[in-house]
């Protein structure tokens, strides 16, 4: 229903019977748009709702309408935002932009004194990092990590990520340092 009031809200334990639905439709829509994504198991999507790190959308009946998650990075110095999705008949409503701007203040409050980072090949995800602070940097200004860039290896320009030694990808990456705002 186009009217249905949408509530934009940390994710709660209930929530996991969203996982499915979540990880099908990030993967759906990164063949779609012809972009790489990191896929998600549902158990990951389950644990970062369970641990309090993701932000979901839902409608007052209790559809999924969008998801966004947190990870650590590099001992707590890096909070990546991540996995951005909203279901298609949801979208060009607003949502991404509320889900973002939740997802970036859980990030502020959890980890204050870390840098937040998001990587991706979304222009609108460029535009609504900007507006909240984050510039584009180099790879070598986020998360060195292994396992963050382990995560790339389900991308479909994960040889474009290795051919270049982790230096840069079709991916943009993105900062926003706490101490420089």
């Amino acid at each position: 229903m186009e009217d249905e009031r949408i509530i934009v809200r940390p994710a709660i334990p209930a929530d996991v019977v969203f996982a499915d639905q979540i990880i099908k439709e990030m993967e759906s829509s990164a063949i779609a748009r012809g972009s790489g994504i990191s896929k998600r198991s549902a158990a990951s999507v389950i644990e970062k709702i369970d641990t309090g790190k993701a932000i979901v959308a839902v409608t007052e009946n209790g559809e999924w309408v969008g998801f966004s998650y947190i990870e650590t990075w590099d001992d707590g110095r890096f909070v990546s935002n991540s996995g951005l999705i909203v279901s298609p008949q949801h979208r060009n409503q607003g949502v991404a932009s509320e889900i973002k701007n939740r997802i970036f203040n859980l990030s502020r409050d959890k980890y204050p004194t870390a840098k937040i980072f998001s990587i991706t090949s979304g222009l609108a995800i460029m535009k609504m990092n900007t507006r909240l602070g984050f510039e584009p940097v180099t790879y070598s200004e986020v998360a060195q990590e292994p396992r963050f860039w382990d995560a790339c290896k389900s991308c479909v320009n994960y040889d474009v990520l290795q051919s270049k030694n982790r230096c840069n990808c079709l991916c943009t990456a993105m900062l926003f340092d706490p101490q420089l705002n």
